[in-house]
This record gives C-alpha cells, structure tokens and sequence, in this order.
C-alpha cells in the first residue's frame, strides 16, 4: 500500500524533472571540466531522435543520462521494482527501455556514436572519477589536456 493519499503521490511525481537533473548537471560540469564542449537545448539536441541530453557535435556523439529507477538499470543496486502496482511499473519502465533502444538505433543509423550514462556512475566521486578516466573512449574522443 502506498504511503501517500493518491493526490499527494501526483503532487509528489509532479515534482519528477525531465531535464536539468542533477545527473545530468553532474556530467556537464564533469565534461565542461574536461574540455570537451557540447550543447544541451542546441537544434541538433531538439532534431536527433530521442532528443539527447547533451550533444557533442565535433564527435559526432549523443548522449543520454538515464535514471537507473525510470530506465530499469539491470543489476543496480539503486534499482527495484516497487511492491504497489508492479504490473503498471513493469510496463512503464519496459516501455522507457523500447524506447531508448529505438532512438539509440535510430541515431546509431543516421550516424551518431550513442552514450548512455547511467545515475549510478555520477553518485559518489570515486564514481566520478572511474567514469571521467573512460570518457574519451566512450565519446570517441582523444583525451584532452587543459
């Protein structure tokens, strides 16, 4: 059963960002903090399918910063299935991960080198840190030096 009245729980999912997550404000820093540079409401962000989060246009790279809840992120310790209504959670994050995998095969088609960060690898700096030492090779990029 749930915790909250049910217009409390839509108060509370009303409030669930789309965009500027904190995630995502995470990685631009990390990729501004890198050297790489990179759009976030761009027409190429606006044109690609899917719409990526952040656009690296000289590499030709999308990429997308999934929730690990909303995109059902396998093996994460930061993902599980809710006990009320599983069945309609199930759905939803089934449909979120057809529709990632369409737009990543999408883009992969007209082009595109697709990354997909997951939350988890932004949560701590050790965490940080592992993925700021593999983000030239995942961007395709040679690693810059300031």
């Amino acid at each position: 059963m749930d915790v909250f009245t049910p217009q409390k729980r839509s108060e509370v999912m009303s409030r669930i960002r789309g965009r500027d997550t904190k995630p995502e404000l995470v990685l631009r820093s990390m990729l501004h903090r890198l050297g790489y540079r990179f759009t976030v409401n761009g027409p190429k962000n606006r044109s690609l399918p899917g719409r990526p989060d952040i656009v690296l246009p000289k590499y030709r790279t999308a990429l997308f910063v999934h929730g690990c809840f909303w995109h059902g992120h396998e093996n994460c310790r930061h993902f599980r299935l809710p006990k009320s209504r599983s069945a309609f959670w199930k759905a939803k994050i089934q449909g979120n991960q057809q529709r990632d995998l369409h737009n990543e095969n999408a883009l992969r088609n007209l082009g595109w080198n697709v990354v997909t960060i997951w939350e988890c690898a932004l949560r701590t700096p050790k965490d940080r840190l592992w993925l700021a030492a593999r983000l030239p090779r995942l961007l395709g990029a040679p690693p810059l030096s300031r």
